[in-house]
Parts: structure tokens; C-alpha cells; sequence
């Protein structure tokens, strides 16, 4: 594969899934042998479908295209229209990407928006040892799986006028991921709407803190 640096994407097809995705590498991938952090972006519905160019119109992929640069390799694969995020499937993604790119596999983020964000809060709860940390927002689990979180950081984020999706869902899985002894912190927007994932990402205070975490 031919290697794209600084605010380029490449765009590949993971066969053995058949998932879509855009690949950013940092500025400076090609120059070394370090390995990188690598986030996992998963987008809401609207960006569902057979176009990456959707992609590209919130969130990280959204800020890249816009010519934000960034210390992590970002993977943002593409929801085929009428489906739902599937963890086995994001899973088999990320070990394809860890396998052909400079991946420090101790520090892979997951992050996502509303559809995305529930796609975040299942894949963990399925495999919680593959993430340093996650970052879910304006979505929400169900709390009777707290349990399996307890040892991941996680920050939440959310609209407090969010009409599509309540905040109280995600307080509540805050809290009962906390209970449990876990290391959750949930950020409310007083003013914002469903579109919690725009301030969220541009104020870049996120991409600090996965890089303050890392599996043991």
C-alpha cells in the first residue's frame, strides 16, 4: 500500500469485512520506525452508505480534510446503509490495520458520534482489553454492563438540549460504570443540541487526553 502522510486519506476495502474506511497517517509516519496511537472514528447515520466522501463531513475525518494535522493514525471506516456498527467487525479492522501499518497496539482510542457512539460504548463492552481509553458521544448503553468498563478510562460527552438523544442515558451509564469502581468523567454542554461531537473535536482537548492513557 502505498503510504499517504500529512492530510491526505487512503482509501481501502477490507475484504475478509467488507467495510469501507478512510486511513489518515501523520505528518511524519514515513520518517522512522515508531509506532503510532491510532484512533478509531466511527461516524453517526447520516454518513452510513457506499460513499467515503460522506465520511468526511463530520468529526475527525471532517477536521483532517480541513487540514487539521494530528499525532495518531485515524481509522474511519463507512457503516453500510440499513446496518449498525458491528463490534467483530470494527475488531477484525483494527487488528487488519495493527497488522500493516506502525500501530502501538497499547495505545488504540475508540471514539464515535450518536450511532457511532453507541457502535463505541457495544464495542467496548465486547472487547474492553483492545482500548487505552474511549471517548462516546451524545450516546449512551445499557448500564447493566458497567461492569465490563471498570478498568477503561472512558469520557463521555453530550448536549444538554440533545432532543434525539437524552443525556440522561449517558449519565446514567457514567455513573454506573463509576459505581462499578470504573474511571469515567461525563462532560454536558449546557447549550448544545444533538451536535455535541463539532466542540468536542475542535477543541482538541480530547486528543490530550487519550494520549495521557495506555494499557499496561
Amino acid at each position: 500500500m502505498a503510504v499517504h502522510c500529512s492530510n491526505e486519506f487512503t482509501k481501502e476495502i477490507i475484504k475478509a469485512v467488507s467495510v469501507k474506511y478512510l486511513l489518515y497517517l501523520p505528518e511524519r509516519y514515513t520518517e522512522s520506525d515508531r509506532q503510532w496511537p491510532l484512533i478509531v472514528h466511527l461516524h453517526g447515520a447520516g454518513e452510513c452508505g457506499d460513499d467515503l466522501e460522506l465520511v468526511k463531513g463530520q468529526g475527525i475525518p471532517y477536521l483532517i480534510e480541513a487540514g487539521k494535522q494530528l499525532p495518531f493514525i485515524v481509522l474511519s471506516p463507512q457503516c453500510p446503509e440499513y446496518e449498525q456498527w458491528d463490534p467483530t467487525t470494527i475488531k477484525a479492522l483494527i487488528e487488519d490495520i495493527s497488522s500493516t501499518h506502525k500501530v502501538d497496539t497499547k495505545r488504540i482510542y475508540l471514539t464515535g458520534f450518536s450511532m457511532g457512539g453507541y457502535g463505541g460504548w457495544t464495542t467496548a463492552i465486547r472487547y474492553p482489553k483492545l482500548f487505552a481509553a474511549i471517548a462516546p458521544i451524545c450516546s449512551f448503553a445499557n448500564p447493566k454492563h458497567a461492569s465490563r468498563l471498570t478498568s477503561l478510562p472512558i469520557w463521555a460527552f453530550h448536549g444538554a438540549k440533545d432532543d434525539c438523544v437524552p443525556a440522561e442515558g449517558a449519565q446514567r451509564m457514567i455513573d454506573a460504570v463509576n459505581s462499578c469502581g470504573g474511571k469515567a468523567k461525563f462532560t454536558l454542554y449546557p447549550e448544545a443540541g444533538h451536535d455535541s461531537w463539532s466542540e468536542t473535536y475542535s477543541n482538541g482537548e480530547l486528543f490530550g487526553w487519550f494520549l495521557e492513557h495506555e494499557k499496561c
